[in-house]
């Protein structure tokens, strides 16, 4: 069993999360990035506007499945309080995923609104369970114990979702009892 970990990041900041994510969990990561890459200037002037209309750029890869997987993780950094366009498409191009489970994770360096929610409902239309949702600030990416709190609660799903964690050679994570 295996987590698929999605993510697009602009400035390094969301893939730096999501390979601790991987080092931690283990799965296939799979970094999506936009077929038109944005420059710091298109970032800003097409890249937010696109964001804020919720739409779609063609990335690659332009087909990502994931019936192998059991957890979906998917990262995205916040531009305009939505997810990255590129995000939009990596869910657009998803397949295998109805009866999923997913966990959601966004970077930003003030605040999310409803950035996830808008993203947990494009997955639930796909059929995807989203379980998770959690924010990390620009302090909260620095802070060993927020990162380390987004990795036990990848965890603590891939378990309630039927998936190993870890290493092959590691037996599954027993959560600690209450």
């Amino acid at each position: 069993m295996t987590i698929t970990t999605i993510f697009y990041s602009y400035s390094g900041v969301t893939r730096g999360i999501a390979e601790k994510i991987q080092a931690e969990c283990g799965g296939e990561l799979i970094e999506v990035t936009a077929v038109k890459p944005y420059s710091v200037l298109t970032a800003y002037s097409k890249g937010c506007y696109r964001a804020m209309k919720g739409e779609a750029d063609a990335i690659e890869p332009s087909s990502i499945d994931v019936s192998a997987s059991d957890l979906i993780v998917i990262g995205t950094p916040v531009w305009t309080l939505r997810a990255a366009p590129p995000v939009n498409g990596a869910v657009q191009a998803i397949t295998g995923c109805e009866g999923k489970t997913a966990v959601l994770f966004a970077t930003c360096g003030g605040q999310a609104k409803d950035t996830l929610t808008h993203l947990a409902e494009a997955l639930a239309a796909k059929g995807v369970d989203v379980r998770v949702k959690i924010v990390l600030d620009k302090n909260d990416v620095q802070d060993k114990g927020k990162v380390d709190a987004l990795i036990s609660a990848v965890k603590s799903t891939a378990l309630s979702a039927g998936t190993s964690t870890g290493p092959a050679s590691e037996p599954p994570i027993t959560p600690p009892a209450v």
